[in-house]
């Protein structure tokens, strides 16, 4: 597996070599520790890769020029290789928020932090990824950046962001532009998915609808919908007295999804397999209709499915879907299609737990970016392990993935010696840190 290791890295070295061999060198270096390294923090990088140091990394990181985007493009066009191009190829959205401290680290900002569960000091990305079945790796990302960030240039230079992506976009703008960088990049996927926090941006569902796409996305329970075409239209004048009606009115009325879903007899859900799991397969009761949304302006409104799963053991948790899917799709497919997601949230959680995507030391925009591309080149080798073994070891995970690296790459702890030197080495951190705190404690006191 080492030099498996070795050959899938040697296909991303001219991204790096075109500027020198050192900052491929480090490169390198980083992917292994985000490989190796039990947290992926640059410390306990140079304490397991030989030859690697805390300083040159973080200035790799943070200052060398080479283009995270061309890498990232690379990287989406390799995992298109392995899952692009099938009926069951989904390119699912989701975003990914990063708790931090002070207000320093680029994009940082008071707001919604999903992995908490509630409003905090973060930053937010909005991540995609390309997934067939069970397999699936991430593959492009865009840091969200509030309008506090927008409307302060100054922060902004600061945290070394191109001038010309200071510019406020919405997480929905966001990504649609990753779904259009996608297609440009010659990704081949069958529809976008989608959780409800991009559901609930019409403007977002239509625009995919404009540009070709189908999409499967989550709503809100308040989405309104109508059971007949609202057939937009101005009413005709009925008073000489006042302006003569401009505004177009639907002719039937809507109603919230929930509401719809409560008036649907028992009979009407069905029971729909989803996929198979460690705990047996899952099972789901859902139903459907074509619907019609209409966003007041429009002059015609679009025709879609609405579809409401719920868990068999939990008939109160209700999730609501719309989807542009040909009117002939299957409830089966559709239902089928929206449980898809589940695997960008799988994606996070190796992402995190196996590659580090969390554990970043860095500040500024260009240094979050080469982070987040190394982190993608690393899940993407490791999707391509669990493919090459899936018939040998078709269990074979992430974290499987690690441990073995963990033993076949070479490691700069492999003696008792340096083990307990890197001990002493982090006692004495410690200490300065202690002392410099009385320090500054003194001084405080002295004022």
């Amino acid at each position: 597996m080492g030099q498996r290791f070795q050959n899938f890295s040697k296909r991303f070295e001219h991204h790096f070599l075109r500027y020198t061999r050192s900052i491929w060198l480090q490169a390198y270096l980083y992917l292994q520790g985000l490989m190796q390294a039990s947290r992926k923090n640059m410390e306990r990088m140079e304490e397991v890769v030989p030859d690697c140091n805390y300083q040159s990394l973080q200035h790799f990181l943070s200052h060398s020029q080479w283009d995270a985007r061309a890498v990232l493009d690379q990287v989406a066009q390799e995992a298109d290789r392995h899952l692009g191009g099938s009926a069951d190829t989904g390119f699912y959205i989701d975003e990914s928020s990063f708790a931090k401290k002070g207000k320093m680290s680029v994009g940082v900002a008071r707001q919604w932090n999903g992995r908490l569960g509630k409003v905090d000091n973060s930053q937010v990305a909005v991540f995609a990824c390309l997934g067939q079945g069970p397999y699936a790796t991430l593959i492009d990302t865009r840091l969200y950046l509030p309008k506090e960030w927008v409307l302060d240039p100054e922060r902004c230079r600061e945290a070394g962001i191109p001038e010309q992506e200071v510019v406020y976009k919405s997480k929905a703008d966001l990504a649609f532009e990753m779904v259009v960088g996608a297609r440009q990049n010659g990704v081949r996927f069958s529809w976008v998915g989608m959780d409800g926090g991009y559901g609930k941006e019409p403007a977002l569902l239509r625009r995919l609808e404009d540009h070709g796409e189908i999409f499967v996305a989550d709503v809100h329970k308040d989405q309104r919908i109508y059971l007949e075409d609202p057939e937009p239209a101005v009413p005709e004048r009925t008073s000489p007295r006042g302006k003569k009606p401009t505004q177009l009115q639907a002719q039937s009325e809507s109603q919230r999804v929930d509401e719809w879903v409560k008036a649907q007899p028992a009979e009407a859900w069905q029971k729909v397999t989803v996929r198979p799991g460690t705990k047996g397969e899952l099972r789901v009761e859902a139903l459907q209709a074509r619907v019609w949304l209409w966003d007041g302006s429009e002059p015609t409104a679009r025709c879609w499915h609405v579809v409401a799963t719920r868990e068999l053991g939990s008939p109160e948790t209700i999730k609501h879907v719309l989807s542009n899917a040909p009117a002939e799709t299957s409830l089966e497919r559709l239902v089928w299609m929206q449980r898809q997601r589940f695997w960008i949230e799988r994606s996070f959680q190796d992402a995190k737990s196996e590659s580090g995507m969390a554990d970043y030391q860095v500040r500024g925009w260009l240094a979050w970016h080469h982070h987040m591309a190394l982190v993608m080149m690393a899940m993407l080798f490791m999707l391509e392990e669990r493919l090459s073994q899936k018939e040998t070891y078709p269990l074979l995970s992430c974290s499987d993935i690690e441990v073995l690296l963990a033993h076949f790459l070479p490691r700069r702890d492999a003696t008792v010696a340096e083990v307990v030197r890197q001990m002493k080495a982090r006692h004495r951190a410690r200490q300065n840190a202690t002392e410099s705190a009385y320090r500054r404690q003194s001084g405080f006191a002295a004022v």
